[in-house]
């Protein structure tokens, strides 16, 4: 089962929605999860984000009996070591993983809001993310799910199957493409 923890707020409709969509991809339960409160002190001021190590260690510390996997979702800004932002990160062969909304609206960027573009990119980055879950690295294939997202036009260029190579590699076989 793959469980969707809401991190801060984050709309319901977008959830319900994503839940839908994997749940058809995957082949494997989802279910939204109890929303969790953004960790205080993964806060950088300085910044104004989030730091993805923080994020990702209030993950491991949920107890979530069945969830083979815990996917946040997270309203916020965030950043790793050595990079400006990032859309999400994940645990190779792990259970954790998040992704952050913000820089996936056209409107952050000064462009009209467009719901279906920024629903389509989140659902590209969870899927990503879970595919470093499943033990799947940055593809070469520029429309690979998991081609490497450096800015958003990689993530509006990539698709949101994982390509044939890197289906044979999973390490999860119930995954099937869209």
């Amino acid at each position: 089962m793959i469980v969707i923890i809401p991190m801060g707020p984050v709309p319901l409709d977008l959830l319900t929605w994503l839940a839908d969509r994997l749940q058809s991809v995957v082949k494997l339960p989802v279910q939204i999860g109890t929303a969790r409160s953004l960790p205080p002190a993964g806060y950088d001021t300085e910044r104004k984000q989030y730091r993805a190590d923080e994020i990702m260690n209030t993950l491991r510390r949920i107890a979530h009996p069945g969830a083979e996997r815990l996917v946040a979702i997270i309203d916020r800004d965030c950043f790793a070591p050595g990079l400006n932002f990032i859309f999400g990160q994940a645990v190779m062969n792990g259970r954790e993983a998040f992704v952050a909304l913000p820089r996936l609206r056209p409107e952050f960027y000064g462009l009209p809001e467009n719901r279906g573009v920024f629903r389509e990119r989140v659902f590209k980055e969870v899927v990503h993310e879970l595919g470093h879950t499943w033990g799947l690295g940055h593809c070469s294939d520029p429309g690979c799910v998991m081609h490497f997202s450096n800015t958003l036009a990689d993530t509006n260029r990539k698709g949101t199957e994982f390509c044939r190579y890197c289906r044979g590699r999973m390490n999860e076989p119930s995954v099937e493409p869209e």
